[in-house]
């Protein structure tokens, strides 16, 4: 995490420019839904992000939309079954969108779980 707020990913190990993937930032400091921007490395200007993320911490589920739009690109949400996955101690149903890489999806909801954590500090 930066001082302004900002996640950022990166390959592997690297913390290198040319390695990052993409950065998070909130839409807001002060929030009562989680909404938080997610930025392409390539993305440089910012003035528009390339996902958005929208969501209910307590209620443990995401909504991930392309850019401002209303376009879906994928769902999670919190779900005990033998199709969910596993990400940390809770299950996940998720759903993704056709033409979008699900391990990118994941990401962002994980980033946003530690986000949402360090506001507890």
């Amino acid at each position: 995490m930066s001082a302004h707020d900002r996640w950022q990913v990166f390959r592997g190990e690297s913390v290198e420019p040319n390695d990052l993937i993409f950065s998070v930032k909130r839409s807001s400091m002060i929030q009562l839904k989680a909404k938080l921007h997610v930025f392409l490395a390539n993305n440089t200007k910012e003035d528009v992000c390339d996902f958005r993320v929208e969501g209910s911490w307590l209620e443990r589920s995401c909504t991930i939309y392309a850019g401002e739009s209303s376009t879906l690109v994928a769902q999670m949400h919190k779900k005990h079954t033998v199709q969910s996955i596993l990400i940390g101690k809770d299950n996940f149903t998720v759903t993704v969108y056709p033409n979008i890489d699900y391990a990118f999806i994941v990401c962002p909801y994980c980033d946003s779980g530690r986000i949402n954590h360090e506001d507890d500090d």
